[in-house]
């Protein structure tokens, strides 16, 4: 599905508490879901296990060596952002420049338009990324609703999938790429006429969304419905 986990024109189980307390959060990383993106890499969602709402933290892991650990991308939310290799080694390309990192290693990104991303070097390689923005409190990113929903997508339970965006869309309601892969859920799941609504309001808010949604497979049921984005 082309609509998945689009950020750009694109629940864990347990609440991590150990007995010391309620407040005190104790899990191995290795614990958490493993979540597959179409990348290679491997999401392991720390910040949603947590339910943190300070700064941003999660994991990445590989699926073998050779394979991407941390997809290439670009922060177009302003976000600074450091990665410490916990296991394994990591091949970094910032910036077209390349980075081996073993163990203990950093490497800091205060640059947001540089792409940057990393291939793992051992089957184990296990990546921590932290980021924010500078100056600013801290936001939940959408893009963490759209990786959560990949499995329930993936086998297609929409309802599920659904109501991972519904419950992301209740804190940021007018976030485009939210309410576009919204939209593809709810096509795909049979509701169309939801789907048309929010597909309609993502492009009344970028319509940059709407060249995407006509090339979109996901929406083959309801392109010819009166108020699709022509």
């Amino acid at each position: 599905m082309s609509g998945v986990g689009s950020t750009e024109p694109p629940r864990s189980a347990g609440c991590g508490f150990a007995a010391a307390g309620a407040g005190i959060g104790v899990r191995h990383v290795d614990e958490l879901d493993r979540i597959e993106m179409p990348d290679g890499f491997v999401w392991r969602p720390i910040r949603r296990a947590f339910d943190i709402r300070a700064f941003g933290v999660n994991a990445y892991t590989a699926r073998e060596a050779g394979a991407q650990v941390v997809e290439e991308h670009s922060e177009s939310s302003g976000h600074e952002e450091i990665y410490l290799v916990l296991r394994g080694r990591a091949l970094f390309t910032v910036d077209g420049n390349e980075h081996e990192l073993a163990p203990g290693q950093l490497v800091f990104v205060r640059e947001p338009s540089l792409r940057r991303g990393a291939v793992a070097l051992d089957d184990d390689t296990l990546v921590l990324a932290l980021g924010g923005l500078p100056g600013e409190p801290f936001v939940v990113s959408p893009w963490e609703a759209m990786f959560a929903a990949v499995p329930a997508a993936r086998e297609e339970r929409w309802d599920d999938a659904i109501r991972i965006h519904e419950e992301a869309l209740a804190e940021d309601p007018d976030h485009p790429a939210l309410l576009y892969n919204l939209a593809c859920m709810e096509t795909r799941g049979g509701r169309r006429l939801d789907a048309l609504l929010h597909l309609q309001r993502a492009v009344e808010l970028d319509p940059r969304w709407a060249e995407r949604a006509r090339a979109d497979s996901d929406f083959a049921s309801i392109r010819g419905e009166p108020g699709f984005p022509g």
